[in-house]
């Protein structure tokens, strides 16, 4: 069978025989942002999911104001905060099943710790210890991916190869508005659309790529209407409403899981803490911006909702704030013990066979560390 043989495949035709490959409407986004919280539709959300939510963004504000402190006191070398973003963070993480696939940008540390990773683990490399921190394999989650986008393309390769080989598999994909300018975005969505391969796209349009607003960026009416370019559909979301972000996303895996092919999902949301440690916000956005989206909170937001419900009380929020705690006295202690390092394990995990090149580094690298270290025998 040829590509022009396959079902749905492209046939020129001259005007006015011409016809679109698909129909748009169906694929174009909501006009507004799709919102649960605070309508009439949140009451038949599970309150055993909304529990869970609600302790995973306690627990992810902690790690993050955590994790920042760790940076101050030098245990970092740097940390994007994903403040003010962790309905996205927790949604994403939880929303897989276990055979599937993470594939995160720097920024997406706490996703991949409410999957399950370890939280010292998932810091690794920002700390600047060897090389991701953990065993992709062992968890679905792939390595923290700090050029911008390249993960997609990666995680439309995964999906689509489990496609082929019949593996259920979904291939959920993070990234952020800046990340949407590069080449990178539009392979990855290309290719996914053309292959029909079970990934979904989560765009987390903070509002800026480090000081670069995004209507700088782009003139397109939304993130999300990209997609119908691509003949993939695009959901635009308010991506701090942790409840809706769940369901859109719940929605998109299911439909990647049945055979739907990929999905573009924005979730509008705002970057509170600076890019990392070494920016400063105040150069290119005002205070007053900050607090106001300070005050659509996306724990406030799930909060004032459970207590409508009654499904959250003061008790309720200090075991989940305990939780948090325990967490964050727990990542602090252990981020303290100084790392023991082995200058050899650069060579690890490079090629499968080492080059004739890497052989001769290591060797020499060897030859160099038994000297320093007869030296020092010597001198004691």
């Amino acid at each position: 069978m040829t590509v022009l043989e396959q079902p749905g495949a492209y046939r020129p035709t001259p005007p006015p025989g011409w016809q679109p490959r698909v129909e748009a409407e169906p694929l174009l986004p909501d006009a507004e942002p799709y919102r649960l919280l605070g309508t009439a539709a949140a009451a038949g959300i599970s309150p055993d999911l909304l529990t869970r939510l609600h302790r995973e963004l306690v627990r992810g504000r902690r790690y993050n104001t955590q994790a920042t402190a760790l940076t101050r006191q030098g245990r970092l070398a740097v940390y994007p905060s994903s403040t003010g973003q962790e309905a996205c963070q927790v949604a994403a993480g939880l929303v897989l099943e276990d055979r599937d696939w993470l594939f995160p940008s720097y920024r997406d540390t706490l996703a991949a710790v409410v999957r399950g990773l370890d939280p010292v683990d998932a810091l690794t490399l920002l700390r600047g210890d060897w090389h991701s921190g953990y065993d992709p394999h062992a968890h679905r989650v792939a390595p923290l991916c700090t050029p911008l986008a390249t993960q997609l393309p990666h995680a439309v390769g995964l999906a689509h190869a489990a496609r082929l080989k019949g593996d259920d598999v979904v291939a959920l994909a993070l990234v952020g508005d800046g990340g949407t300018s590069e080449g990178d975005f539009h392979e990855a969505l290309n290719f996914a659309a053309v292959w029909h391969a079970p990934v979904v796209f989560l765009v987390q349009n903070n509002g800026f790529a480090i000081s670069v607003p995004l209507a700088k960026q782009t003139a397109a009416p939304s993130l999300a209407h990209k997609a119908v370019g691509y003949g993939m559909p695009g959901r635009l979301v308010d991506g701090n409403d942790v409840a809706a972000v769940h369901q859109v996303l719940a929605e998109a895996v299911r439909r990647a899981r049945g055979g739907g092919g990929p999905t573009l999902v924005e979730a509008v949301t705002y970057r509170i803490e600076a890019h990392t440690n070494a920016d400063d916000a105040t150069r290119y956005r005002p205070d007053s911006e900050v607090e106001a989206w300070r005050a659509h909170d996306p724990i406030a937001l799930l909060e004032d909702a459970m207590r409508d419900r009654r499904l959250l009380d003061d008790e309720g929020a200090r075991a989940a704030r305990e939780s948090a705690e325990r967490l964050a006295a727990d990542l602090r202690t252990r981020m303290h013990q100084d790392a023991v390092l082995d200058p050899m394990e650069l060579f690890e995990h490079v090629y499968a066979d080492r080059t004739s090149q890497l052989r001769e580094q290591a060797a020499q690298l060897r030859a160099e560390l038994d000297a320093e270290a007869g030296d020092s025998g010597r001198g004691q």
